[in-house]
């Protein structure tokens, strides 16, 4: 539509499961915070709360925000997360749109097929080493005035 902007990337070399945790904490933040945030969380200053893939992943104070114990600091995810709301950005840019009151409406992180190394082990066996990569697409839209009720 002419209000909405998309950015997507496919068959990312970035782990899956912290990146999808990471999309979850941005959506539905305005551009300006989603950026800021992610930033922060480079820094350690902001941890990612962890819901769904938590197995086994450390507590932290940074997580008491966001009403769980445990979080981490995805610095990789949050790269590639900002850039592709670098990317979204120009994409309104272009469009014509202020980027000032773009909000993630919508982000999704889907598994992609798996990369496959090996391992060596004792014995002579192999082993798998796989990488976990994602497909990724956002969509930021410009916020809606809030109507005064009649």
């Amino acid at each position: 539509s002419r209000t909405a902007v998309r950015s997507q990337g496919s068959y990312l070399r970035v782990h899956f499961k912290n990146t999808r945790e990471a999309a979850q904490a941005i959506k539905g933040l305005t551009l300006k915070k989603a950026q800021d945030y992610l930033e922060a969380v480079k820094d350690h200053k902001r941890a990612i709360p962890f819901r769904r893939f938590s197995g086994g992943v450390g507590r932290t104070a940074q997580a008491k925000v966001f009403g769980v114990s445990q979080g981490r600091w995805p610095v990789k995810s949050a790269e590639f997360l900002l850039g592709l709301l670098k990317n979204a950005e120009s994409n309104a840019e272009v469009k014509g749109l202020t980027t000032d009151n773009l909000v993630v409406r919508y982000i999704q992180v889907n598994q992609a097929p798996p990369q496959r190394r090996r391992t060596y082990r004792a014995h002579g066996r192999i082993n798998p080493y796989m990488s976990h990569p994602c497909h990724i697409e956002i969509t930021l839209v410009e916020a809606e005035k809030e109507v005064p009720k009649a």
